[in-house]
């Protein structure tokens, strides 16, 4: 679990929730209302989550022939969680949500991923759902599909990879022809679907990219429809099967407890599909739940990070082993494994890229609630580029870096950590999945450098600079943190300049070589907006060190945290940097044989 003290940190302290009750939107609500909501999912994650983690990962969901099996304790803890309201707190009252601000909602959602996200994956997945058929859906489907789901009768999956075709969406096969009665017939497979078949809700609404006959080819030709597990009748009640028939499941490495399937439509019969926001505009529509997927992705691999970091500090506190250097012989006493340097690194290496992974994560939810409110098209266009800018790091940077934590956990538990008689191992492989799915980490880095840095004439590029420069201007004023404020400043003129002769040689039309390193390119910048999260935390701690009766050991353990971070990470821009603006072709020019 997430202690309470570190979302408090993060949600009142950095980021002002209580502000947001100032908006319309959220007016009925109060900070009393936020600890209240947050209080019982932490209870229910500790009661219903974690209690059957270990045993969902080793008796995994299989299939029968018939039907998928899982252990009930998955069903008994789903049921709590829809008994408390939690699948519709992001939602409007009037569909029957509790309107909460996204910020809170994703707080919520980190403390059940931190302790077991292979159940935690089936509402998070109706949540995007529902999500979208909010944002594209017409009055009668949201009747229809959304609302049941939001009140968690219904489950939702995204369909979009096919076994040919997982990111290369252009390469998909699945078609929906028209039908008379205003529906579509799908047929086609679909592959790698979280969720995709269970008995854990009376429906399962599956949101399908597919290709209406003689359309535009690639993406241009994709389109989205709505294809219910059971057909709906008028009045609401299910109807008969919809001929999706489960190919089997897919045994993976981690997030076991989650049934992820290869499916087929309409193989033995009509499969009918109801298409939401117009032809030829599902990726629109599909890239609008994938967004906030993808801060979800982010925040679940920073969940996963830091509850990694809690076992192995918990095991480095008590576990005696080694004697300090200082020694005068062998036969004193052994002490706890924290006192030596390298396990401190080890736990230093957890606390920065877990705790900052979370900082920016939460930043980019409270860009959401900001960006759902603003009247003002400034405004709105400000915020909207920000979090264009910030999407693929949140999803791509917590997800490689928290992996690194949960592997640093790991080798401070030794022998142990190796073992199922921890979870480090679990959560190892639970978190391996996220650099992986909602696009690789690959693919955000090309539509960071390749799309985000570039449109608009590198507005929001622009705008995230200066964002920074604004807490640096004051940081700077504060004594013990002025020299990382410097040390920020000359981070983002470099990485400024880097960005420039990467433009520059994307307008001489050599795009191969301007995006030959766009991963290096996206570890450079997301380790500077990492930075920028820690200076904004160190902000915080020493005013607040200032005042009566300060938290002073939480407190400087957030500045040692960031002295850390600056000393031992931000440096590493420097090389990339190099790297970069050498334009080196190495892996342009590194013939197919030679592998």
């Amino acid at each position: 679990m997430i202690p309470r003290r570190e979302i408090d940190f993060h949600l009142y302290e950095c980021l002002l929730a209580e502000a947001l009750c100032e908006l319309p939107r959220f007016a009925e609500h109060d900070r009393q209302t936020f600890e209240a909501v947050i209080d019982n999912a932490m209870r229910i994650a500790q009661e219903r989550f974690a209690e059957h983690a270990a045993r969902a990962d080793a008796e995994e969901p299989h299939f029968d022939g018939e039907r998928v099996h899982m252990i009930p304790e998955v069903a008994a803890a789903l049921q709590a969680v829809i008994d408390a309201g939690i699948i519709g707190a992001s939602f409007a009252q009037e569909d029957g949500g509790s309107q909460l601000p996204y910020l809170v909602t994703q707080a919520v959602m980190a403390q059940f991923n931190s302790v077991n996200v292979g159940t935690a994956a089936y509402f998070f997945l109706t949540m995007g759902a529902a999500n979208l058929i909010s944002a594209f859906g017409s009055d009668e489907q949201k009747a229809r599909y959304m609302r049941p789901m939001i009140a968690g009768r219904w489950f939702g999956t995204m369909c979009l990879s096919e076994t040919q075709a997982g990111s290369s969406l252009a390469d998909i096969r699945t078609t929906a022809t028209p039908a008379a009665d205003g529906s579509f017939s799908l047929r086609g497979s679909k592959m790698w679907i979280s969720g995709g078949e269970h008995d854990l809700s009376e429906n399962i609404v599956h949101l399908v990219l597919a290709k209406i006959p003689g359309g535009p080819a690639g993406t241009r030709g994709i389109s989205l429809f709505i294809v219910p597990k059971y057909r709906v009748n008028e009045d609401g009640t299910l109807g008969e099967k919809n001929h999706i028939a489960l190919a089997g499941l897919n045994h993976k490495m981690g997030y076991r407890g989650t049934t992820n399937t290869l499916l087929n439509f309409g193989e033995s019969g009509t499969c009918q599909g109801w298409l939401i926001g117009g032809e030829h505009n599902g990726l629109r529509c599909m890239f609008h739940m994938m967004n906030e997927a993808r801060i979800g992705v982010g925040l679940g691999a920073a969940a996963l990070g830091y509850a990694g970091y809690q076992h192995s500090l918990e095991y480095a506190r008590t576990r005696p082993q080694g004697r300090p250097a200082t020694a005068k012989n062998s036969a004193s006493e052994p002490v706890m494994i924290i006192e030596h340097a390298d396990v401190r690194r080890m736990l230093l290496k957890q606390k920065v890229f877990s705790e900052g992974a979370l900082a920016l994560c939460f930043y980019g939810a409270r860009l959401v609630d900001e960006l759902s409110c603003a009247s003002e098209e400034v405004q709105r266009r400000e915020l909207a580029l920000e979090l264009d800018i910030l999407t693929p790091i949140i999803k791509a940077w917590p997800s490689h870096f928290c992996v690194e934590a949960n592997y640093w956990g790991l080798q401070i538990l030794g022998g142990y950590g190796y073992t199922r008689d921890y979870p480090l191992e679990r959560i190892y492989r639970d978190n391996r999945l996220n650099p992986i799915h909602e696009g690789t980490n690959g693919i955000q880095s090309l539509d960071l450098l390749g799309r985000k840095i570039t449109m608009e004439g590198g507005a929001a590029f622009r705008l995230l600079m200066a964002r920074i420069h604004a807490t640096v201007l004051e940081a700077e004023k504060m004594p013990g943190i002025a020299a990382y404020a410097s040390a920020l400043a000359a981070a983002c003129a470099t990485v400024s300049a880097t960005t420039a002769t990467l433009g520059s040689t994307a307008m001489q039309g050599k795009i191969d070589l301007f995006l030959a390193n766009s991963w290096e390119y996206l570890e450079m910048l997301g380790h500077v907006v990492i930075a920028w999260q820690w200076l904004r935390m160190a902000t915080v701690a020493s005013r607040a060190l200032t005042g009566p009766e300060a938290d002073t050991d939480f407190y400087q353990g957030k500045l040692h945290a960031c002295r850390f971070f600056y000393q031992h990470e931000l440096p590493k821009i420097e090389r990339q940097a190099s790297l970069l603006e050498s334009l080196d072709d190495t892996l342009l020019t590194m013939p197919q044989a030679g592998y």
